[in-house]
């Protein structure tokens, strides 16, 4: 982002360049095509610390040569970078930083495409006068499980360690010693763990930080890059696949400023490895695991689908494969009962208010925010590259952050002020808070008076919320609030619980919306078709990248429904305990393989593009779904992702005319288009039709329960206790359960062996005033017990938990906390393992 300033005009080596006064030298030479050299500087790191000394340039007026990173522009500025005197000082940097570095390019995994490797070519003295020693240490050393660190490559240019302090703020990298003994470290030699660790191999400007996945794998010139983007959670960051046998070897950032500012999480970085593990479906199977031909699978899951009523949910799908899917339900078997939510969701009609793009934030917006508000949502988690545009927001800009969650969260600690509210109760507590922002001073909590005050809101909010009868529309009564719809850079952002659940939806995946949110036909949501296959009103399923009995709260019920289910259609990537209950099993494409786009959750259409070879028989899931419906009697006339592309943008109202050629590289946001208004939400594409049926009234909302007023502590921040709607604990001894989704919970953890030891143990979360209460302690065993069903974890005591609930993680392997939840907040009993506590 350049400072806001006026253009100026500076002149570099004779040639007039235009820049904008207060921006970087460096960055100002760079748009006008003029090369400096450096190691150090990297925007998106921050201001620039002029460490390494690469980059001296001769500025006309000042004596001494200066660093052309950390040096604003002025209006009149002359400049020159090939000076003898420059020349003479950058070589004898390369020089200076060569008297220790070994020269072991060949065997180096950055060799080829190592900064310092050209620079040396381009700026050295291409010989060295030095004939001592090298310096020599352990090599490579483990600085986490991830990435190794060769320390006589290191040149110090403090990137990795800024990244640690002032990106990521774990704040565990440090510059160790003094003088020429420094080094790269960690306290204690304490391995460096965090959830976006692999960025500093990306940033490192020489071959001291590698990743252990790719180390020795193979040399840039026996590879390709492809870009893409990574689907692996609702954050949709793009990223470019290092391709070697038409197999991914290496997940890189590829920049893009309006999505991801140039980060990746390391679930992204790494999560490659389980293209390829054993559990992989590579081809079309029967019942009891029998593989079939591509024709027999298609006829039997037809033949099957045909017999009843049958309904589909979705989950890892793109944007065509949602829309083809939808029309199979509705156009091939005339059955309305599809979702792509794991549970409840708003009706269709707040779904158009929230995307009205007057409303709608964009992720650039969080950097210029006056305020954010995270609500029910811990990004870190559910989107993590939104956790640290929030900390850039409040580093760098000043912005004020407001959090008001059940459970703790990772920004807790950069809030102005906290609030906690029961599970159950983000309906009630959303609609208090517009109601306090709207109501005046006499009203006000530290929450709504940092909203009030603010030019610029923008509100981070989690779909989860949405779960409950009213949270959705409270949502828009403080869009109203704090006027979102006349102020630029202010709106609604929404963090899904799947990856592309916004595309999911606008592609026709509702129970009571077709293509572009228009009217259809109500039919089922996800509750209600589990619910359905038990009673039999329903006897086929079709499940498209969704598994229920990992990831939909109650989990035994959901095995009653697949149990009860006649016919069961399962397109899954890996063999779980869904796919066993299937009786056709299609294979799905990674986001390697795929061809299509998916939906940011901010409306931007990007492009997923194939970059590896698809093992074993697997085909196109487009091309398959197709097929699928023909062998119905439903020719859709998609052959290919081009043509399913068209058939989407010609039935999507605000999608229409999008081209390929637009999405581009960086993707397209709808509501950005000329024309794009709300007006076009809802309204029929071209070939589809009205409803037979118009969706059931929305139910009344529940009478609001107050917040009440956090005390201010000496920090600024609400206390849980003072700021939560938490109820007291039961007399019966029973507590409230809340759940939350772990970042490293699910099978892209488990089936990689790199993060395996990143998988996740279920554990109790538990005040210390509860912990007190039923003699428990950090570590002990404990059986959590509801409604006949329970699950073993260990207790962990943390003092912001509120008293008188407890949080346990949705979807880890042993002990998911999904079978406890049968409809909402439950309470539930907690038993040290060996003695039973009231």
């Amino acid at each position: 982002m350049s400072p806001a300033g006026r253009e100026v005009t500076i002149t570099i080596d004779g040639r007039e360049v235009p820049a904008i006064e207060g921006e970087m030298l460096h960055d100002a030479a760079r748009k006008g095509d003029v090369e400096i050299p450096y190691f150090c500087y990297e925007p998106k790191l921050g201001d620039p610390v002029g460490a390494c000394r690469m980059c001296l340039v001769e500025i006309e007026g000042i004596p001494k040569l200066q660093t052309s990173c950390s040096t604003p522009v002025r209006e009149g500025m002359v400049v020159h970078t090939r000076t003898e005197q420059v020349k003479h000082a950058q070589s004898a940097v390369v020089e200076f930083l060569l008297v220790n570095h070994p020269l072991d390019c060949p065997v180096c995994d950055k060799g080829g495409e190592c900064p310092l490797q050209d620079i040396s070519y381009g700026w050295g003295p291409g010989k060295s006068r030095v004939i001592d020693e090298k310096r020599h240490f352990e090599k490579p050393i483990e600085l986490s499980p991830l990435v190794a660190i060769d320390r006589e490559r290191c040149i110090l240019c403090y990137r990795c360690v800024r990244f640690s302090q002032e990106v990521s703020e774990d704040a565990q990298l440090q510059l160790l010693e003094r003088g020429d003994r420094t080094y790269v470290g960690t306290f204690d030699d304490r391995p460096y763990v965090a959830p976006f660790q692999g960025n500093i191999t990306d940033i490192c400007p020489v071959g001291a930080l590698t990743n252990y996945t790719y180390r020795f794998r193979a040399r840039p010139w026996d590879i390709e890059h492809a870009g893409s983007v990574c689907t692996l959670c609702p954050s949709q960051c793009n990223v470019s696949f290092t391709v070697r046998d038409e197999r991914v070897k290496r997940v890189l950032t590829r920049d893009n400023a309006e999505v991801d500012d140039g980060w990746l999480c390391d679930r992204g970085r790494y999560g490659f490895e389980m293209f390829d593990a054993p559990e992989r479906i590579t081809g079309p199977r029967l019942k009891g695991g029998a593989e079939a031909g591509w024709e027999q699978a298609v006829a039997g899951a037809a033949e099957g689908l045909r017999r009843g009523k049958v309904a589909a949910i979705v989950g890892d799908a793109s944007n065509e494969e949602g829309f083809l899917l939808q029309r199979l339900l509705r156009d091939a078997l005339g059955s309305p009962h599809i979702d792509s939510r794991p549970s409840r969701g708003p009706k269709a009609d707040v779904l158009r208010r929230l995307a009205e793009p007057n409303v709608s934030a964009k992720v650039r917006d969080i950097d210029e925010a006056d305020a954010i508000l995270v609500l029910g949502t811990d990004p870190l988690h559910s989107s993590p590259i939104l956790d640290l545009r929030v900390r850039k927001a409040i580093r760098r800009n000043g912005a004020k952050l407001v959090v008001a969650t059940e459970r703790p969260t990772a920004l807790d600690g950069g809030a102005e002020a906290i609030a906690r509210y029961a599970p159950g109760q983000a309906a009630h507590f959303v609609g208090e808070l517009a109601a306090a922002i709207g109501g005046g001073e006499n009203v006000a909590t530290p929450i709504s008076g940092t909203l009030r005050e603010a030019e610029r809101v923008v509100v981070i909010w989690g779909e989860r919320i949405a779960r409950e009868d009213g949270a959705a529309e409270a949502l828009l009564d403080i869009a109203a609030a704090v006027n979102m719809a006349s102020t630029d850079g202010a709106g609604l952002l929404d963090i899904p619980d799947t990856t592309n659940a916004r595309g999911l939806r606008e592609a026709g995946c509702l129970p009571d919306a077709g293509p572009g949110l228009a009217e259809t036909a109500r039919g089922m949501a996800t509750e209600e078709i589990r619910q359905a296959l038990i009673d039999g009103e329903l006897s086929g399923l079709v499940l498209f990248g969704a598994d229920p009995l990992r990831d939909f709260p109650d989990t035994p019920a959901w095995e009653e429904a697949l149990t009860a289910a006649d016919f069961v259609v399962c397109f899954s990537m890996h063999e779980n305990a869904t796919t066993a209950k299937a009786d056709v099993v299609f294979p799905l494409e990674t986001h390697a393989e795929k061809d299509g786009t998916v939906t940011h959750p901010d409306g931007r259409l990007q492009r997923v593009r194939p970059s590896a070879g698809r093992p074993g028989y697997i085909q196109p899931n487009v091309v398959v779904l197709s097929e699928l419906a023909k062998a119905l009697g439903l020719d859709t006339g998609i052959n290919s992702q081009p043509t399913a592309f068209a058939a989407l943008t010609e039935a999507v109202s605000f999608y229409n005319g999008i081209t390929d050629e637009q999405i581009g590289g960086r993707g397209i946001r709808w509501q950005d288009r000329e024309g794009s208004t709300s007006d076009r939400l809802g309204t029929e594409g071209p070939g589809q039709v009205g409803p037979d049926e118009m969706a059931a009234p929305e139910p009344e909302r529940d009478a609001p329960i107050s917040i009440a007023q956090p005390e201010q502590t000496p920090g600024g921040v609400a206390t849980a206790e003072s700021a939560s709607a938490v109820p007291a604990p039961p007399s019966d001894g029973g507590l409230t359960l809340g759940t939350y989704r772990d970042l490293w919970a699910g099978p892209i953890t488990e089936l990689n062996p790199p993060l395996k030891f990143l998988t996740p143990q279920q554990r109790v979360e538990i005040s210390g005033t509860d912990a007190e209460r039923l003699g428990l302690k950090t570590g002990d065993p404990v059986r959590v017990s509801q409604d006949g069903a329970s699950v073993e974890a260990q207790v962990q005591i943390r003092e912001r938990v509120p008293a008188g609930v407890v949080f346990m993680a949705e979807g880890v392997l042993d002990g998911n906390a999904n079978a406890l939840l049968n409809g909402g907040p439950v309470q539930v009993q907690i038993e040290k393992l060996g003695e039973v506590r009231a």
